[in-house]
């Protein structure tokens, strides 16, 4: 049972998820910097550089929800791993998501790490279709989050956090080709996709996939996760990236990205999962897709990517205690079922645009 949560890093998702949460738990928000809004639950100002503060100030709570940047994330992990709770967070850092993973063998409580959107729900949605095949063949899964109305070159704008978006081009991803495990360079597998009369590229970016290349590791011949994004944008990101060698001042590259493409309030969130395999005998390809976009909640519109994100981690907290899940150890997204997560309290805001 959880009964008191708290949620560690209130930017644009972590309120969010501390708004939703707080409907069913008693919530505490904790932030390094608390700016003057007024939220229904409990806040407070947290230093995690400042580890026995950390370990005092989340002693009282049941589960915490992570919703910092990738790289703060092991921080919090270590602290709800000594002090036996439940953890949860979005990211998608292969590297952090390791080390989770080697805190989850000891556990207490739930290791949950990567219950975003993608990873997360694409992980949910791509395994509930693996799960009516006999036989694999290939299974293909592919997210966007994006500006209703691009405009410039790159044809993006930063709702999403740019640290956590530019990790995700810089670091390799992990596929399954011609039924073998590897690391490919992200950035690069480029494809021309057509969703409702309008052209996008898709290519290969880091951590979307989870841990689906282990689970599925000698059952699928291809297996891969790409990004969605407007045509030429990976061209100029590679250039920003490769060509003037920002991928080694990945603060500067942050700071202009920031600057040059501010968030804005209409965008949306395509997520489409494909499977093909063998039915008994015959050959079959199940397709899975969706367009998410803004949604009211509470009387206050949010961008389609922060409900998505947010409800997202909501529905598996949820989930761990209802008992739908195992009671401790290292979570999976693929571990969760669809039905079930969309039967959540917060799996409703889903539901709705489906």
């Amino acid at each position: 049972m959880i009964k008191k949560i708290a949620v560690v890093g209130l930017g644009k998702v972590g309120s969010l998820v501390a708004i939703l949460l707080n409907k069913s738990f008693d919530v505490h928000g904790f932030d390094s910097h608390l700016n003057s809004e007024t939220y229904a639950f409990q806040t407070s100002q947290i230093n995690i550089s400042d580890q026995q503060s950390t370990l005092n100030q989340l002693s009282e709570f049941d589960a915490v929800v992570s919703c910092l940047p990738y790289k703060y994330n092991i921080i919090i992990a270590k602290v709800a791993h000594q002090l036996g709770l439940h953890y949860f967070d979005l990211t998608e850092d292969i590297k952090t998501s390791v080390e989770i993973k080697k805190l989850s063998e000891t556990s207490k409580g739930v290791m949950a790490p990567q219950c975003g959107l993608a990873p997360g729900y694409i992980g949910i949605v791509g395994y509930d279709l693996v799960k009516k095949f006999d036989k694999l063949r290939d299974v293909e899964l592919r997210v966007g989050a994006l500006p209703r109305y691009p405009n410039g070159l790159l044809g993006y704008s930063f709702n999403w956090s740019p640290a956590g978006v530019i990790n995700e081009y810089i670091e390799d991803a992990e596929v399954i080709t011609n039924g073998k495990r590897k690391f490919v360079s992200s950035m690069m597998g480029l494809e021309t996709i057509n969703i409702e009369g309008r052209e996008y590229e898709a290519f290969y970016t880091s951590g979307g996939l989870g841990t689906l290349c282990k689970t599925l590791d000698g059952k699928v011949d291809t297996l891969n996760y790409k990004t969605i994004r407007y045509p030429g944008h990976a061209r100029l990101m590679r250039f920003l990236i490769t060509e003037l060698i920002l991928k080694d001042k990945k603060d500067v590259l942050e700071e202009i990205l920031t600057i040059a493409k501010p968030p804005v309030k209409e965008d949306m969130v395509h997520v489409y999962a494909a499977v093909e395999g063998w039915q008994g005998d015959k050959l079959f390809r199940e397709e899975f897709f969706q367009t998410y976009l803004p949604q009211t909640i509470d009387g206050k519109e949010f961008r389609a990517i922060s409900w998505t994100t947010a409800s997202s981690v909501c529905s598996v907290v949820e989930l761990v205690h209802k008992g739908k899940t195992a009671a401790k150890g290292y979570l999976k997204q693929e571990d969760i079922n669809l039905k079930d997560f969309l039967s959540t309290t917060y799996g409703q805001y889903y539901k709705n645009q489906m």
